[in-house]
């Protein structure tokens, strides 16, 4: 938009935008200032296989109400072109970030105006449960709103199919072109919520498919009868999202009983006060459980990330007894081996089994699968990607050939029952790695050493850079045409 339009939408906004007070109150707000206008309005909130993704605020390049209920219109309006009356059915869920909650209510009144029947959790849920109730439930969609590991003044939108994955770009494409159709104040049809609750076209996802979900992850143990320690003791953190219930539920179950939450970082909170960027991937957001760690003397650190769906791990070091970050590659790798020996020593490899992983993940996998006799599929970026090889597998009839898929960025998926990462799942397993190496002598440094010693030394490095507004949406564009000036093909 050039700097008229865009002042034109501002004021059509400040006409309209009345239902949500924090909206109004900052368009109010920044009638001043030409550059929060120009950077609240000079696009819409860009939509893809990720679904959206932006900062809480007012504005068409805002996560708010209007954009998220523009953008539910548009994926109901592509559910019912799509489907048949009988399967329109969408499944929702929340996590902790600011609005959220809202967000999704807001989203379930407009599939409940559109005729489409909504299942979503009664509370905050993690990601990957997300993905099982679409799939359990018979649904044809699914929306998760989270922003996952961004600060807390994002959140977002991630829309899944009927298997469960997220949406696959041929999808995202078709949605849309359904959303460009729509005015966001004109177009989009809308119920209460309560109402919606009270006509049946909203329904709670019922507590069984809760527990179902976490009998799922508890059937992906490898131990199958081998004798481990599980007094072995775990300090955990939520870092104030979505993991606390299923996790802890998951472990206790499962005869973990000596853990201890961070206490800063034990309920949810959108704000994230202690960990404002809360990534497991970075250090600082590991730093209050590492503490922790050391007030307890534990022997292993558990972090989730707001919508649990990747995990990060630190591990004492006996030498100094301080601890140590395993990357997402290093982590990745341990549980492959793991579970890869566990099922070679017990007889339970499928006739062909398969690893899948990312491309941009550590190599050294393939050598550690092939060991095995375990076939690796390599898949872009995404664990959609992950997710869609299962479905390939499962149409083949040869859904339990799968047992193992990671990517670098911490997240990991060992079975079939969900199409996307799930860290109560990671945070299991690695709770079971753990106790099994214990419980032999083994520490998981000493046995990532001999990996490295018998596959080859690697290095694991992580650049993360942050582009914002306007100015740094342009900026990115520049470094894109940049690289690829010069180029008129790639591959082939």
């Amino acid at each position: 938009m050039n700097t008229d339009e865009i002042l034109r939408e501002y004021h059509r906004w400040m006409e309209r935008a009345v239902a949500d007070p924090d909206v109004a109150e900052e368009l109010k707000d920044i009638a001043v200032d030409r550059e929060k206008i120009e950077d609240a309005f000079y696009r819409d909130l860009s939509f893809g296989t990720g679904g959206l993704r932006g900062v809480i605020g007012a504005g068409t390049n805002r996560m708010n109400i209007y954009t998220v209920a523009k953008v539910s219109q548009g994926l109901a309006d592509y559910v019912k072109k799509n489907y048949n009356r009988g399967q329109w059915k969408i499944a929702a869920a929340y996590d902790s970030r600011i609005k959220s909650d809202v967000f999704s209510r807001v989203a379930a009144g407009v599939f409940a105006a559109n005729d489409i029947h909504v299942e979503i959790y009664r509370e905050l849920m993690p990601t990957p449960c997300l993905s099982y109730a679409v799939r359990r439930l018979g649904c044809s969609a699914g929306i998760m709103v989270t922003a996952s590991h961004n600060p807390a003044r994002y959140n977002g939108y991630k829309v899944y199919g009927a298997d469960g994955c997220q949406i696959t770009t041929e999808a995202a494409a078709d949605i849309l072109a359904e959303i460009e159709k729509l005015d966001l104040f004109d177009d989009v049809r809308a119920m209460d919520f309560e109402e919606g609750l009270a006509e049946g076209l909203i329904s709670w996802v019922s507590e069984e498919v809760c527990r179902e979900f976490i009998r799922e992850v508890k059937n992906q143990s490898v131990l199958f009868g081998d004798e481990v320690d599980k007094k072995v003791s775990i300090v955990y953190t939520p870092l104030n999202g979505t993991g606390l219930k299923p996790v802890l539920c998951t472990l206790r179950e499962s005869g973990y009983t000596n853990i201890t939450v961070v206490p800063e970082q034990k309920e949810p909170d959108g704000n994230f006060p202690t960990c404002p960027y809360p990534n497991p991937e970075i250090r600082e957001a590991m730093a209050l459980g590492m503490a922790c760690a050391a007030r307890n003397n534990a022997d292993l650190l558990l972090a989730t990330d707001p919508d649990c769906d990747r995990v990060g791990i630190a591990v004492r070091d006996e030498s100094d007894g301080g601890y140590v970050l395993l990357s997402g590659n290093e982590t990745g790798m341990l549980l492959l081996d793991y579970i890869c020996s566990q099922r070679q020593k017990h007889g339970r490899m499928p006739e062909d089994p398969v690893m899948v992983k990312t491309i941009v993940t550590a190599d050294m996998a393939e050598r550690i699968a092939a060991k095995y006799g375990v076939r690796t599929v390599n898949v872009l970026t995404g664990f959609k990607f992950i997710g869609e090889q299962i479905g390939y597998l499962e149409r083949q009839g040869k859904e339990d050939s799968y047992i193992f898929g990671f990517e670098e960025s911490y997240g990991c998926l060992s079975g079939s029952y969900v199409r996307d990462k799930d860290a109560v799942d990671g945070s299991f397993l690695i709770c079971e790695m753990f106790a099994y190496y214990k419980t032999r002598g083994i520490s998981l440094l000493s046995k990532l050493d001999e990996l490295y010693r018998e596959f080859g030394y690697c290095l694991n490095t992580l650049h993360s850079y942050e582009f914002e507004g306007a100015a740094g949406f342009a900026r990115m564009q520049e470094i894109m045409a940049g690289l690829r000036r010069g180029i008129d093909s790639a591959g082939g």
